[in-house]
């Protein structure tokens, strides 16, 4: 919905309407009356980063990171920082909303003037907020890709494409069975985005290339990783090498692993979906498919900034992953 709608609604000028909106220029009883009735009858809801507008907007930018359970809230923040700084290079301030509170909270924000537009984090693949996102007047961009994006604009490491990046990489070295070490199971049961895509690129490499899999969703602490692991290769002794797709899971899971008697990569290969600061300060440095979160977050800012612009970004922008081999990932060691 745009100020052009309400002005062909009510018959009179955009500029009549954005006079009536901000209060610059004096405008008549009847037509500043036809004008609000119009803003009523079509729902529109005028804010300060309204585009035809671009003088009065609030340059404020909202920033939805929910922080609900299985979420690592050091690798939120760091999507979170790039948000803000790149919001801060174009001279916009980020208001940041931590509260799961769903539709009730974007219709919140939208109906003042704090902010012009919205980026929204931790995505799910039937997202409830989607509908109210597609209502609103303001611009929004999603880091994440929900089943359905018609109408949104979405960006994100394409995770699939990791998924497989890292089964094909084991199997590359010889590995006849492999695991994924998952997000925590509530990850999984609200259904994030990210994390099924992920599953599903690791299983769809490993069915392709013949290789058996398995998926063990994995909460962070500890003794969970360690019961996991201990499980996992009790059940399946000739897994020989393991996906984590779950940051602060990895240094348990290395001790684990060397709690059974085994080594890092000698019996076991380990390769990891996770920020460089995390694969490169573990002994041994983990090969690993790096988070992007400056790229992901600049990415977001510069497509609502687009938006906000009326430039019609593209729906969907997804980062290909990129993999760098380090110390933990070695051929398949020889059959006894």
């Amino acid at each position: 919905m745009r100020i052009s709608d309400v002005a062909r609604h009510a018959g009179v000028s955009p500029s009549t309407v954005s006079y009536v909106l901000s209060g610059k220029r004096s405008i008549s009883p009847a037509t500043r009356r036809r004008v609000l009735d119009s803003i009523d009858v079509l729902g529109y809801q005028p804010h300060a980063g309204a585009r035809a507008l671009a003088s009065n907007r609030s340059n404020v930018i909202a920033l939805v990171v929910p922080l609900r359970p299985g979420i690592h809230v050091p690798v939120a923040m760091q999507f979170a920082v790039s948000v803000v700084t790149s919001a801060r290079d174009r001279e916009h301030d980020v208001l940041l909303l931590t509260q799961a509170e769903g539709e009730g909270g974007l219709r919140r924000v939208a109906g003042t003037s704090m902010v012009d537009g919205i980026i929204v984090m931790d995505v799910e693949v039937d997202d409830a907020r989607i509908p109210t996102l597609r209502s609103l007047s303001h611009p929004s961009v999603l880091i994440g890709v929900p089943a359905e994006t018609e109408g949104l604009t979405c960006v994100d490491l394409d995770f699939e494409a990791a998924g497989r990046a890292c089964a094909a990489h084991l199997a590359a070295l010889g590995h006849r069975e492999i695991a994924l070490i998952g997000q925590p199971p509530s990850v999984y049961e609200r259904r994030t985005g990210f994390a099924e895509r992920t599953v599903a690129g690791f299983r769809a490499e490993a069915h392709e290339r013949g290789i058996g899999s398995a998926v063990v969703p994995c909460d962070a602490a500890p003794t969970a990783v360690a019961a996991a692991v201990t499980g996992l290769l009790g059940e399946r002794p000739g897994v020989t090498g393991l996906v984590v797709h779950n940051e602060p899971a990895v240094a348990p899971l290395l001790d684990a692993v060397r709690g059974l008697g085994r080594e890092v990569p000698a019996d076991i290969s380990v390769v990891a979906i996770a920020p460089d600061d995390v694969a490169t300060e573990t002994s041994p440095p983990l090969t690993s498919v790096s988070l992007p979160a400056e790229e992901v977050g600049g990415r977001a800012v510069s497509l609502l900034m687009d938006k906000l612009d009326d430039l019609g970004p593209p729906e969907v922008t997804l980062l290909p992953p990129r993999l760098v081999p380090r110390a933990s990932a070695a051929a398949r060691p020889a059959l006894p």
